[in-house]
């Protein structure tokens, strides 16, 4: 069996309602300068592109992060080769600041092409047809060896320096229904791909933890798969609104059939499968390019601040300790047009600062 692997990062990523009204947080969480013990958010990270952070000059998102205590940065699109990509890693380092990847994955995986002599290996849609439109047949074990082995190949070549790694499925990507994937659920099908990559990376890194992102169609607990270990949640409650906190669990976003309260529901039945001491929250509080439907030129940001301390306040009732937000599209055309990022700083200060009320 042939083993393919083409290197390309990639640019970026419903439960029962309840009628209670807020979630069951009894008060916020101080922010405040003071020392009050160990800080209580251990990861507090920032994702971006290659093209927000390569113009220092203008804005420097290195020192922005050093002020703010962003422990760890994901940063997309760039050529990894480059003296200037290595430059950037390098500086990171020296500041303790760690370097992650956290992108859709699965095209590069388990490369599109090889649909034409091996449909087996790609989904079956609701029509009993294989398309390779998205992911895979997780049933499929030639396809699972093709994914786990080009995933060693990518943990050699872009190396995480906190053992994190993020191999996520197709962004919007429907599962598989073929006979023998019919009755597992999306995040079932994705459990059963993300178990057999933590057993190729521990071949790698005996270290490695492997992301299981619950995002839009695998936002849903698993119901039969069970986890790995080291595999940890990564929940990311895209289709929520940011002018008002999850707390508020009747609140949706116009468009969109999914509460506030219905993600918190998901979030308990996620944290019933995955532990709570790895689980990581993924949100877009500063993502710009959300915000300007992904199209240039950028609309300011509108950072609700209270919001963001009312959010962390709720993950950290939860037991969640670990918090990375997209901020793409702050790049130096950004700065130059509305001339203020403070939002970076009181996202960093808020993580930490933050201390649970007693």
């Amino acid at each position: 069996m042939s083993v393919v692997f083409v290197m390309g990062i990639m640019a970026l990523g419903q439960v029962s309602c309840s009628s209670k009204t807020e979630t069951n947080v009894d008060k916020e969480g101080e922010a405040s300068s003071e020392s009050q013990g160990d800080v209580f958010f251990q990861t507090r990270g920032i994702i971006l592109s290659w093209d927000d952070v390569k113009k220092p000059e203008v804005l420097d998102w290195l020192k922005l992060s050093e002020n703010a205590g962003i422990t760890t940065l994901s940063v997309f699109g760039a050529d990894i080769y480059s003296a200037e990509y290595q430059e950037f890693v390098s500086k990171c380092r020296e500041k303790s600041i760690d370097i992650e990847y956290q992108e859709h994955m699965m095209a590069t995986l388990l490369p599109r092409d090889l649909f034409k002599e091996h449909p087996a290996y790609f989904r079956m849609d609701e029509n009993g047809q294989r398309t390779a439109d998205f992911n895979c047949c997780p049933s499929s074990e030639e396809a699972l060896s093709i994914i786990a082995a080009n995933a060693k190949v990518a943990a050699q070549k872009c190396t995480s320096s906190n053992n994190k790694y993020y191999y996520w499925l197709d962004d919007g990507g429907k599962r598989c229904h073929c006979k023998l994937c019919d009755k597992y659920n999306d995040s079932d099908q994705a459990l059963l791909i993300e178990n057999q990559i933590i057993r190729a990376l521990k071949e790698v890194n005996p270290q490695a933890k492997l992301a299981h992102l619950a995002y839009q169609g695998t936002i849903p607990a698993p119901e039969i798969v069970k986890p790995e270990n080291d595999i940890f949640l990564e929940f990311a409650p895209f289709n929520r609104r940011w002018d008002k906190p999850l707390r508020e669990r009747d609140a949706i976003r116009d468009g969109m059939t999914i509460t506030h309260g219905e993600y918190i529901d998901a979030l308990e039945a996620n944290l019933k499968v995955f532990p709570k001491e790895t689980a990581q929250v993924l949100e877009y509080w500063m993502d710009v390019s959300l915000f300007s439907d992904w199209k240039k030129p950028a609309v300011q940001l509108p950072w609700n601040k209270n919001v963001f301390l009312s959010d962390i306040n709720t993950y950290a009732h939860y037991g969640i300790r670990n918090i990375i937000a997209y901020a793409v599209y702050v790049d130096a055309i950004y700065y130059e047009t509305y001339k203020n990022v403070n939002f970076v700083q009181e996202y960093g200060d808020g993580l930490k600062n933050y201390r649970l009320p007693e």
